[in-house]
């Protein structure tokens, strides 16, 4: 007579709740590791094209490499070296911006009395505290100096994962049950990847290039800088675009006037709505095969944006 086995359903579930927050402590304990690895990535992907390119050319592959690195690693030098000197006085204006403010909040104050409206521009001001600010930016400074620290490391990974991502299909094929099948899946795959993260950076590039010109054409100080802010959350969906006009139209509304702040908000809206709504839909419906109308999903509500990328990766 055989005896009932004890019920292991909630020891497999302990076991696996464990195994989760253990990799997920790992996870966060190697979090400069994995960020680098996935910065690498990135730039892999985005640059595995251009190599591409070359090669098809009659350019050797070690050649196109080195090219599209040194190529790389010029643009990216000069425009933090830009960046740098923009952030370094704009962090030198911050008593500048306290003063206009309290002049704004005590303008307002002073326009509102009908409508009984009492503002304590000492208690608006301690919410936007200059100290607060420059400590913000200063710790983000150090955080992108300890990024270029180890840019030396991030090159290599990226030479080495452009030099190997022609062998992994050979690789694959010793690792893979059925590799052909999963190979052909795993193409597609990085294909669809690597046209969707160069058409987004190429629509974030002209996004930014377009907010530079408009801003710097309508005289508002740290027009580059708010530039590359809006071609970096430009990746954010939706509200992404909200949070770069932010900045720039308080800046202007301080330093410029109402109708410049306004004109800064009309050409931020402007550019997302041609560049998000109308060029990005056309662009990425066709190059990934997929429908345009999910693409503008983001036109009708924030969780179509969120889901339709996964379901476009499905239906891929």
């Amino acid at each position: 007579m055989t005896t009932p086995q004890p019920d292991k359903t909630g020891m497999h579930i302990l076991l696996k709740l464990a195994s989760l927050v253990v990799i997920l402590a790992g996870i966060h304990a190697a979090a400069d590791i994995i960020v680098q690895l996935l910065l690498a990535l990135f730039f892999a992907i985005v640059l595995n094209p251009l190599v591409t390119w070359f090669i098809r050319r009659g350019v050797r592959r070690p050649v196109a490499i080195t090219i599209v690195v040194v190529v790389m690693l010029i643009v990216l030098t000069a425009l933090i070296g830009v960046l740098a000197a923009s952030v370094n006085e704009f962090v030198a204006m911050m008593p500048k911006y306290n003063k206009e403010l309290t002049a704004k909040v005590l303008r307002l104050q002073e326009a509102l009395p009908f409508l009984h409206i009492h503002m304590s521009p000492e208690r608006m001001l301690q919410r936007i505290d200059s100290d607060k600010l420059m400590t913000f930016t200063t710790t983000l400074m150090t955080g992108l100096s300890g990024a270029m620290a180890s840019v030396v490391l991030l090159v290599m990974t990226v030479v080495f994962m452009l030099f190997e991502v022609r062998h992994v299909p050979y690789k694959l094929r010793f690792a893979l049950n059925n590799p052909q099948i999963h190979i052909a899946g795993l193409h597609r795959a990085l294909k669809g990847v690597s046209h969707y993260l160069a058409l987004k950076t190429l629509l974030s590039l002209w996004t930014g290039v377009i907010i530079w010109l408009g801003l710097m054409l309508m005289g508002v100080q740290f027009a580059l800088m708010w530039g590359v802010l809006a071609f970096l959350l430009n990746y954010v969906p939706n509200i992404g675009s909200v949070i770069s006009a932010v900045p720039p139209m308080i800046q202007a509304l301080l330093f410029n006037g109402y109708y410049e702040c306004l004109l800064v908000g009309a050409l931020f809206l402007v550019v997302h709505m041609i560049i998000g709504n109308i060029l990005e839909p056309r662009m990425m419906g066709h190059r990934l095969a997929c429908l345009r109308w999910w693409f503008s999903s983001r036109c009708w509500s924030g969780d179509g944006c969120l889901a339709r990328w996964e379901c476009c990766c499905r239906y891929r």
